[in-house]
């Protein structure tokens, strides 16, 4: 869920095979002119630190290595993807975070007391919907199936505990009718989504009402629909004025020239790291020369840590420390402005000062990621920030567990393609604001 903040307003949605064709357009909701880009990388990073904390407390839970890290909870601008959705019957609308890190897809359910965050819109309230049920224990995608077994007891339902990098919520898992389109006249409804019901939920979740998760498991929207794949194209963080597109089902494949193309690594079988879409990183160029980069540094290792996984939901890009070193001296020995302190005002950890005389960063040269059969190449603006009197680099070193992570901020202006079938990402350089 991560640090920037959009609104999706799905323009058109078809169901038909159980496949979706979705169009949904993504308007950015942090380009407050009130903060500052140093103040909203700054709460992002705390929104990631957060994130990355979860992934670590999840990894320990399944077996893996314990580790630890600081939190911090108070996010005013760190955005996240809202999109807008309608559930029940009537339709009511709702704005949800859209999460590539989780597959779980709730809301808040009245009655919620104090158990519940305060949120803009109207609870939706399963008693007043014709369509609302109660998933059966021993559907394929109850998180309690296996518990239940092939032969539930009458009436039993799921009760779900969830945590996020950002919170957690707890229900009840749910079946509803949820409703795909801007317009009557394009709208789609498609019944039968599993959904959780939440009627207790931490305080955190920066202008929604709920969650969708676009993972790799069955919960998924991704997977609920049959989607297939599903892409996106961001706009610049700086670009307020354009809007951002995500897209589901066959309208989402990538065609033409400059499409690279990478498969996507074998996810842990354990939960819930099966859900994350990783990636093979192997080297790192700064110009036309290639870091010195241990060549396993982003492995997968067997016990489920390491690796490298590319999210929706977190901003700034992680790289395990022995990677982020070598990044972060080829960019020092780069720019010969003065080093400054930005870690107060942007929370980054390599920042440049700016001056009246220097107010205009120096030019530097592209940076490729080195994927498996595919390079990413990253303009200056998608891995340096402009903020207040200092120029820094929009990457962290993670030392919270061992997993790397590519962050939305790296994939300003490119147009990624999760290919779920032929588990394949895809990308191109694109002007997402004409996508």
């Amino acid at each position: 869920m991560a640090s920037l903040a959009v609104l999706l307003l799905i323009l058109s949605a078809a169901r038909a095979s159980n496949a979706a064709a979705v169009r949904v357009g993504l308007t950015r909701i942090h380009s407050n002119p009130d903060v500052s880009a140093t103040e909203f990388v700054r709460d992002a990073l705390r929104r990631d630190m957060h994130r990355h904390a979860r992934f670590a407390r999840e990894l320990a839970s399944s077996g893996g290595r314990t580790v630890a890290a600081s939190t911090r909870k108070d996010l005013p601008n760190g955005g996240d993807y809202i999109m807008t959705l309608s559930i029940g019957t009537p339709p009511l609308s709702y704005p949800a975070i859209a999460d590539t890190g989780s597959d779980l897809i709730w809301t808040q359910c009245a009655p919620c007391g104090s158990q519940c965050f305060k949120q803009a819109g109207q609870l939706y309230n399963p008693s007043s919907s014709t369509t609302f049920g109660v998933l059966p224990c021993n559907s394929s995608v109850s998180m309690c199936a296996a518990l239940a077994g092939p032969s539930p007891p009458p009436g039993c339902s799921c009760m779900y505990n969830q945590t996020y990098g950002t919170g957690w919520t707890a229900g009840i898992q749910s079946v509803e009718t949820f409703t795909f389109g801007s317009t009557p006249a394009d709208q789609t409804r498609v019944p039968g989504i599993a959904f959780g019901c939440s009627n207790a939920s931490s305080d955190d979740w920066n202008g929604s009402a709920g969650l969708v998760g676009l993972g790799r498991g069955s919960m998924s929207l991704v997977s609920q629909l049959g989607a297939g794949m599903f892409s996106y194209c961001l706009t610049r963080f700086q670009d307020s004025n354009s809007t951002s597109t995500l897209l589901l089902g066959p309208s989402a494949a990538l065609n033409g020239t400059g499409v690279r193309t990478t498969p996507f690594v074998a996810s842990p079988s354990k939960a819930p790291m099966s859900t994350y879409y990783y990636l093979n990183l192997t080297g790192i160029s700064v110009g036309t020369t290639a870091l010195s980069i241990p060549p396993n540094a982003f492995a997968l290792r067997t016990d489920g840590t390491g690796g490298l996984i590319v999210d929706s939901g977190t901003t700034i890009t992680s790289l395990i420390d022995a990677a982020y070193q070598q990044v972060r001296a080829a960019i020092e020995s780069l720019v010969t402005l003065p080093v400054a302190d930005g870690s107060d005002s942007t929370g980054l950890d390599l920042c440049f000062a700016l001056t009246s005389e220097t107010s205009t960063p120096p030019t530097m040269p592209s940076m490729t990621l080195h994927f498996d059969g595919a390079d990413m190449v990253l303009p200056v603006e998608n891995y340096m920030i402009l903020g207040s009197r200092v120029w820094c680099l929009a990457m962290r070193n993670q030392t919270v567990g061992a997993m790397s992570t590519l962050g939305n901020y790296q994939q300003q202006n490119v147009h990624l393609l999760y290919d779920i079938h032929k588990e394949t990402l895809s990308f191109a350089p694109a002007k997402c604001s004409t996508l």
